[in-house]
């Protein structure tokens, strides 16, 4: 199953490019996504599902027998051990269309993604300085 050739403008019309079972899965890490963020707006970035909330939060994207999930895990030691299976060797995560998705896993590292960003933006925020009167 070839990735979608025109490039699509929503997740709607990405995900509609796919068979019923794929589009079923990829509806399904879009939910789990949506619930463990939903301040997260929804992008196509790099021709993939994207969520954004300040910044980018994460990607998937469906090819022939998985589902990858972007980008790697980082700065959880314990939640690196729960997806190690899933990593593929740059730590990118592959969940086969073979078997359910974990979704509790996928929420799990959408909301560490959003704690991320969250103090990322805060640190920004906090060494912008203002002009001096």
């Amino acid at each position: 199953m070839p990735i979608p050739r025109a490039k699509p403008a929503t997740i709607d019309a990405y995900i509609a490019a796919f068979p019923p079972a794929v589009r079923a899965v990829l509806e399904e890490v879009r939910a789990a996504v949506r619930d463990a963020a939903p301040d997260a707006r929804e992008a196509i970035s790099y021709g993939i599902p994207a969520f954004m909330q300040d910044g980018a939060l994460v990607y998937f994207a469906a090819f022939k027998q998985h589902v990858g999930f972007y980008p790697p895990v980082r700065g959880d030691a314990r939640l690196a051990k729960a997806v190690a299976r899933h990593a593929n060797d740059k730590g990118n995560l592959r969940f086969s269309l073979d078997a359910p998705m974990p979704l509790a896993l996928i929420a799990r590292i959408v909301r560490h993604r959003v704690k991320q960003n969250g103090a990322k933006a805060s640190a920004a925020r906090k060494t912008v300085r203002r002009p001096t009167r």
